[in-house]
């Protein structure tokens, strides 16, 4: 299969590739203040490029005929230039516009160009060359101190990322400006918006503090996306994905272009399928897209409703350590303590199974959710120095995940024991379902003032609400008892009001930019009822923060400068930190000071981005290694802990033909004077006491110290790309101890891209592409966890590990077309 689909696309690039004289056309774009504009769009011969840092760009061009050479930048004219003496070179001013576009929803929660902020920008071109239907997280893994894996192995379904070490409930996300995390979770969850990068503008990944934004505090990094900007003319889209583990990607894309100069419309719908790599990990994911546009020289109004809707057969356990390192001996103990199997036919299956092992078999074992969105934000240009940008949101979820539970106590579902034969049963076989039914809605605004072009003042905040309940079911019982359909064994609802406000002022002067940003945020977070695990789980949490900023550039010249800043933050704990502490305390927010210094140069051949930082933490929460039965990380406070490190981040034009991109982070990520916590148990899983083990200074766990990418791309001619892309990560630990024994293996992983884009039949554009992953075959895990337990009997300490292996060499073939 895999190499028919090889012959074919092969074939398909020898039929379709045509050499003709060509000629290098550099196209250099600016303001009338003769600032160079980046990311304006150019396009030759329907044939488009953005322009650099410089307000370059450079195409190779056919040499016959006249040529038009079209420039569009949001906010400005678009400039048409038409081309007939075989000039090298054209230079191009772009004139205001006026026209309110989606730029003015993620200003003010965005870094500006030369802030004292370490960020990077990935534009749309970037974003569709990687989109085959992976997740978000896969689409920047190649920039600085990324990490990311999935529970499936394949990039489909349940997705993580850490950043810095960072993971994504640290990470803030919003769309537009408006958030996406969870309030509760405070994790973004992509599954719930399968295929949303087809609908992605571009994005922005802010490292450490970042600038003030709405949501949750962002303590490793924040994303800030946009979606898809105005266009002028219609367009339709076909894009479509299939490759290994039976993995598709269908979406259709339509959009009105400007209609009378004022009205636009834009339409999505996908579907992304895959049956994982790992056992019964399928994925089932749909989702829509819809916007619609009213655009004038003072006023944008823009509603959007997108809805994602996902089933993902559940794989959180992850994969005993005998079947990862091979060691099957501990398959029986691990198979019985670690995941209660102790005899029958799922005793045997495991000790034949291999690395793609997952423990449910139960056929609806699956997570069902479906998510909601609606937005409608309102531009005002109410003069050449003053515009307001406001939004109202709201996001409806709901959705369960099923489980089959083998001799459960029936009290536990606030069922009366059973008397059969004489015989009081006390347990029994059953299938619950847990659901979550929410409601999310708020305002997001920001008043931005420009008095003259040294100085941009902000004025910008939200109020945010979120309604939630909790609650149990059981669907189906071997003995039923005394329940009925439609009892909950658990209920508890959840509110959190989340208020902010912030000021952010830009200066410059001569060669000195100013930034400075203070941020005042409120959260009340209130739970009353029951949980799972807790009865009468009620409490509130009042929580008051003050987060300053302030940042300083200098500009060497006009290709290079340094910035400095210093940024204090506080989080929020989450609602497992209240729900499961490991610690049965009430837990602490946290608070982080981050130190940024970095230096930045930029030519029309040649980037670079190098800078340190240090984050100092008081009172963290760290992930202890052990989760919960869905996956989630228990966390507990720890005092004092830090990050400090190093990032690099280059690209070189080496020549027409070739270019190399690459990453590299180092870091040091430490707990100061680690306590160690270990349950002690009598025989009948009592526990009795805890060891405490003094560990003085420990790596912190899942936070690697050495991260490098890289990208060799070979073009031999402008239509068609072959690119090498590679991913090191260092040593995971799994836990706070820096024991190597529980940790994950350094990974290296290479994957392979090649992209041909050409014309025919009359259509725009035609682009194959085809992405063989790890084309090395590594064996290699991505996360995993761990927990320590010691039996008083025994009187030694035992530990069980389990990981998330990531799947071998696997491709995905992609035809997207463009009419």
């Amino acid at each position: 299969m895999i190499k028919h689909f090889f012959a074919t696309w092969l074939l398909t690039l020898l039929v379709t590739i045509s050499v003709t004289a060509q000629q290098k056309l550099t196209v250099r774009v600016t303001d009338q203040q003769a600032l160079p504009i980046r990311g304006a769009t150019i396009t030759i011969d329907s044939k488009s490029k953005q322009t650099n840092e410089q307000g370059l760009v450079i195409f190779s061009i056919e040499q016959e005929g006249p040529k038009d050479v079209k420039a569009q930048y949001l906010g400005f004219k678009t400039s048409v230039t038409r081309l007939t003496d075989g000039r090298s070179h054209v230079d191009i001013i772009l004139n205001p516009l006026h026209l309110q576009t989606g730029d003015a929803f993620v200003y003010a929660t965005r870094a500006k160009d030369n802030a004292a902020t370490t960020f990077k920008n990935i534009n749309k071109e970037d974003l569709q060359k990687a989109n085959l239907g992976q997740d978000i997280p896969y689409l920047i893994n190649q920039t600085p101190g990324v990490v990311v894996g999935s529970d499936a192995g394949a990039g489909i379904g349940y997705t993580n990322i850490t950043i810095r070490g960072s993971d994504n409930e640290r990470i803030n996300v919003t769309l537009n400006g408006i958030p996406l995390n969870d309030a509760e979770s405070m994790g973004s969850f992509f599954v719930n918006l399968p295929d949303f990068a087809s609908s992605m503008e571009n994005v922005q990944i802010q490292r450490g503090i970042g600038t003030s934004t709405n949501g949750a505090g962002a303590f490793g990094a924040s994303l800030n996306i946009q979606t898809d900007a105005l266009e002028n003319n219609p367009y339709a889209e076909l894009n479509n994905s299939f490759g290994s583990y039976n993995s598709w990607k269908n979406t259709v894309k339509v959009g009105s272009g400007l209609i009378n100069d004022k009205y636009v419309f834009n339409a999505r719908l996908s579907r992304i399928a895959s049956d994982g790599y790992m056992e019964r990990a399928t994925s089932d994911m749909k989702s829509f897209y819809v916007d619609g546009g009213l655009y004038t020289e003072k006023h944008t109004l823009k509603a959007t409703l997108f809805s994602g809707k996902q089933k993902t057969y559940q794989a959180w356990t992850g994969v005993p350590e005998p079947l990862i390192k091979g060691d099957r001996s501990l398959l029986t103990e691990y198979a019985g303590t670690g995941l209660g199997i102790y005899d029958g036919p799922e005793l045997e299956r495991i000790l034949q199974a291999d690395r793609r092992y997952n423990v449910y078999t139960y056929d609806n074992q699956t997570d069902n959710y479906t998510q909601t969105h609606a937005h409608l934000h309102y531009t005002n240009r109410i003069n050449d120095k003053l515009d307001l940008n406001t939004a109202l949101h709201y996001t409806r979820g709901a959705g369960y995940y099923e489980e089959y539970r083998i001799k459960d106590q029936l009290a536990k579902y606030n069922m009366e024991d059973v008397t059969l034969g004489g015989e009081k049963i006390k347990k029994s076989d059953l299938i619950r379902r847990r659901w979550l039914d929410n409601h999310f809605y708020g305002l997001t605004y920001a008043l931005n003032y420009r008095p003259t072009n040294a100085l941009n003042m902000t004025l910008g905040g939200a109020y945010n609400q979120y309604k939630g309940d909790h609650y149990g079911e059981v669907i189906w019982s071997r003995y039923a008892s005394n329940s009925e359909l439609g009892d909950k064994y658990y209920l508890n609802d959840a509110k959190k009001n989340d208020f902010n406000v912030f000021g952010k002022l830009d200066y410059r002067i001569n060669k000195w930019l100013l930034n400075i940003d203070m941020q005042y945020r409120n959260i009340y977070y209130q739970v009353q009822g029951n949980d799972d695990k807790v009865k009468n789980m009620d409490f509130d949490n009042n929580l008051n923060f003050f987060n300053p900023k302030a940042g300083v550039t200098y500009f060497i010249d006009p290709n290079s400068n340094f910035y400095a800043s210093y940024a204090y933050a506080n989080k929020e704990p989450v609602r497992k930190d209240y729900v499961e502490n490991p610690r049965n305390e009430f837990p602490k927010a946290e608070r982080m000071q981050d130190i940024e210094a970095g230096y930045r140069f930029n030519n029309s051949n040649f980037s670079l981005g190098a800078n340190v930082y240090a984050m100092l933490y008081k009172d963290q929460l760290i992930p202890t290694g052990s989760i919960n039965d869905t996956g989630g990380a228990l966390r507990m406070n720890i005092p004092k802990s830090h990050r400090i490190g190093i990032e690099l981040d280059g690209a070189w034009q080496i020549s027409k033909q070739f270019s190399w991109a690459a990453t590299l982070a180092l870091s040091d990520n430490k707990i100061k004077n680690f306590i160690e916590y270990v349950p002690v148990y009598d025989d009948d899983w009592v526990k009795i006491r805890e060891e405490v083990i003094e560990h003085g200074n420990t790596n912190i766990l899942k936070s690697a110290s050495t991260i490098a990418s890289n990208n060799f791309t070979y073009a031999p001619m402008e239509a068609l790309t072959f690119s090498l892309m590679s991913k090191y990560v260092s040593r995971l630990y799994l836990d706070n101890t820096s024991s190597k024994e529980r940790s994950i293996d350094p990974s290296f992983v290479n994957n392979f891209v090649t992209r041909y884009s050409f014309q025919a039949l009359g259509l725009q554009r035609i682009d194959l592409s085809l992405a063989v992953n790890n084309i090395l075959n590594s064996k290699y895990e991505s996360h995993g966890y761990t927990w320590r337990q010691m039996f008083e009997s025994k009187g030694t300490i035992e530990h069980y590990n389990f990981y998330y292996p990531q799947a071998t060499t696997n491709f995905m073939l992609g035809l997207n077309i463009r009419f």
